[in-house]
């Protein structure tokens, strides 16, 4: 199940309705309220097959970019990443060489005027089930490019890839964001979450797209590929209840790469800003964990002073954005706690008058299968939080959509 929201941060408005029956938090947090979903509403939430037409691989040479992404960098520079070659799935695999093929964006204020150049980086992954009839995969070539110099408020036309090859995609466009100002503000950022392949996420996607964000937020839980065996087929939600003696839960990374091209209409044109799940973990037998989410996605995190991708900031207009880490040590004297405190403190609440959290799985929620799953985390966190005033925090992880009043350690702010 998919969950969209969409904010017009120029124009807030709050529709409220107001009835005594209604339950607020002041009715505690010792009695969850939920309320059964209405199964008449699901409108076939059935996953996406990977010969659909907007999970197919499109290009014929396995040299042209596909799986093109935007992400923010600096307000003044801005990550280009995408794919080449053809993963592999099978007992052994060969990754690819990623100095193989170059990393190029060219891009400019004109169409097909491409005044700039830079290059990057390239890097494979592979996630390995060293187990009787398990199958291992080895990714396509990811590359990443930090293209810079950009001016705000601008449309820049781009192409990415190898000219050399020749291999570079047709050209795409992206309108930079206006500079940390308390006058200036994306036009209208989306915020969504649990997306996964479904038919819901094309009706979500498509309606995202035709509201026009300038900001794409995903609060985790992206393609549910571990709720797959590494042979393709379905899996199910509980792996260790159905199969207790398996000796690991099984992904199929292909779905990483079918989600990286259903995403790119809209990803390759809108920067689109993530934070992991917990179907992100994907586990190895290694001990290696979260290895797709961590080459895929370039993220600001040494631009925000942050050593990991799991948790990061940056500003858009006048918002600065908190993105942390549920699934990495988030105790009081670790490098997560240190880096936010470190980061809320610096904030000049004069240029970003906006200050938003997120997260993958909430704080406070009436759903009672995902009740407290977090007060760990919100016992570490929360004072921090409230103590530099954050405005909002948005998270995913109950498929279903709740707001809540102001509330700090469960007590209603009035």
């Amino acid at each position: 199940m998919t969950l969209l929201i969409m904010i017009t941060l120029t124009s807030i408005s709050l529709l409220l309705a107001a009835a005594e029956t209604i339950p607020t938090t002041l009715d505690g947090p010792f009695k969850p309220l939920t309320r059964r979903f209405e199964p008449s509403l699901r409108r076939g939430s059935d996953d996406l097959p990977m010969d659909h037409p907007r999970l197919r691989k499109r290009n014929v040479s396995s040299d042209f970019p596909e799986q093109i992404a935007l992400a923010l960098s600096t307000p003044t520079s801005m990550w280009v990443s995408w794919v080449t070659g053809d993963a592999i799935v099978g007992k052994d695999v060969k990754p690819l060489d990623p100095s193989s093929i170059a990393s190029e964006v060219w891009y400019g204020k004109e169409k097909g005027n491409y005044m700039l150049k830079k290059k990057g980086n390239a890097t494979v992954y592979s996630q390995l089930y060293p187990f009787d009839g398990l199958l291992n995969y080895t990714s396509g070539i990811i590359h990443h490019v930090l293209i810079d110099g950009l001016e705000p408020e601008t449309r820049y036309y781009y192409r990415c890839g190898d000219s050399s090859a020749p291999a570079m995609s047709e050209e795409i466009s992206f309108e930079t964001l206006p500079l940390p100002s308390k006058d200036a503000y994306p036009h209208r950022i989306a915020f969504v979450g649990d997306l996964g392949l479904t038919s819901n996420t094309t009706t979500t996607i498509d309606h995202l797209m035709e509201n026009d964000p300038s900001l794409v937020i995903i609060v985790g839980d992206l393609t549910y590929a571990n709720q797959y065996h590494t042979i393709g087929g379905k899996g199910v939600p509980c792996f260790s209840c159905s199969f207790p003696d398996a000796p690991i839960r099984e992904t199929y990374q292909p779905r990483w790469d079918a989600w990286g091209r259903f995403m790119e209409p809209l990803t390759s044109k809108v920067p689109t800003m993530v934070i992991e799940g917990n179907h992100e973990i994907e586990p190895q037998a290694s001990g290696i964990t979260f290895k797709s989410y961590s080459e895929r996605f370039a993220v600001p995190a040494s631009e925000s002073g942050s050593n990991s991708n799991f948790y990061y900031s940056f500003d858009a207009g006048g918002v600065h954005f908190v993105m942390l880490g549920a699934y990495v040590d988030y105790n009081h004297t670790g490098l997560q706690y240190a880096w936010l405190k470190e980061d809320l403190s610096k904030v000049d609440r004069a240029v970003t008058p906006w200050l938003v959290a997120t997260m993958h799985p909430p704080w406070y929620n009436s759903y009672s299968s995902h009740y407290q799953e977090f007060e760990c985390m919100r016992q570490e966190m929360e004072e921090l939080l409230y103590q530099y005033r954050v405005d909002i925090v948005f998270a995913g992880h109950v498929h279903a959509y709740e707001r809540m009043n102001r509330i700090y350690n469960y007590t209603l702010l009035e």
